[in-house]
């Protein structure tokens, strides 16, 4: 098992930044993706960006890229979203999520599904106010 927490959310104006972290514990060398996903109210969960933690690669949602990057700090098994220039269609519950998935060294899978990933942190929200 796998347990995420997320942290970091809050309230921002338009323009402004948020970092989430994602603490994972547990059987962590059980997985080798770690994701972050959001939902808006009325909407279906979806992939912002995702991180590797064998070869490091990652992989963003257009919608996202060039203003949310993912990282992580491997000493402290946490994973990153750094976000800027947050709109206000920024605002949803962020999630982590961990999943194993059986992908050639070194490859990444180019889209980010939830039905992928098995464990799931509760969330955190964001609010981004015009």
């Amino acid at each position: 098992q796998v347990q995420l927490v997320e942290s970091g959310g809050g309230s921002v104006q338009t323009g402004g930044s948020l970092t989430l972290a994602c603490a994972a514990s547990g059987a962590t060398g059980s997985i080798n993706v770690i994701a972050w996903f959001r939902q808006a109210p009325g909407n279906e969960r979806e992939g912002i960006a995702s991180l590797y933690t064998g070869g490091g690669g990652t992989v963003y949602a257009e919608f996202v890229r060039g203003r949310f990057t993912i990282s992580r700090d491997n000493a402290e098994n946490i994973i990153y979203l750094q976000m800027s220039e947050l709109k206000p269609e920024d605002t949803a519950m962020y999630y982590c999520a961990a999943a194993r998935l059986f992908l050639r060294p070194g490859a990444v899978r180019s889209t980010i599904s939830p039905t992928d990933f098995i464990y799931w942190g509760q969330g955190t929200q964001v609010t981004v106010s015009s």
